[in-house]
């Protein structure tokens, strides 16, 4: 059994570096990407206050299939390079969003998010998925989100 209780009083790199060692200790040894997907969802939802919506999109066949995730239903299928999700995936970058509504072909799944950030997922050089957050609070993500995000991302990569 796993009991991870993240502490909401901590700045955020240091709670951002426990995600990471958490995902580590949950993802190790388990060959299924599915189910690794699908606890680092719920491990992410656990750890970052404030979200209406976490989880994984994979590159499929040259477009996003969606993928495990804590929220509710979404987009099944992103083109790459379109909305937010899109443009991580095509790009290789990190987005983060300060207000959704504003940003060029923004796909609504969920009209109570408001903003977001995408982190692409890259093993060997090639984007297999990216890590999706929304909330429904403008501009919630800080860049130290962002940066805890993608240095989840690196840990996981070969995980799923």
């Amino acid at each position: 059994m796993y009991d991870f209780a993240p502490d909401t009083t901590l700045a955020p790199d240091e709670r951002y570096r426990q995600l990471a060692d958490a995902a580590h200790s949950l993802t190790d040894g388990e060959p299924d990407a599915i189910a690794n997907m699908a606890n680092l969802s719920a491990l992410i939802w656990e750890f970052v206050p404030d979200l209406n919506w976490a989880g994984f999109y994979r590159v499929v066949d040259g477009e996003l299939v969606l993928g495990p995730f804590v929220g509710r239903p979404a987009c099944i299928r992103i083109p790459l390079g379109q909305g937010v999700c899109g443009t991580a995936a095509a790009t290789g970058t990190t987005q983060r969003i300060k207000d959704v509504h504003a940003f060029p072909g923004h796909i609504a799944c969920d009209s109570a998010s408001r903003s977001e950030l995408v982190v692409p997922v890259i093993r060997k050089g090639e984007v297999i998925a990216v890590i999706d957050l929304d909330s429904p609070d403008l501009a919630r993500f800080a860049e130290a989100d962002a940066a805890g995000i993608e240095q989840l991302a690196l840990r996981i990569a070969d995980r799923i």
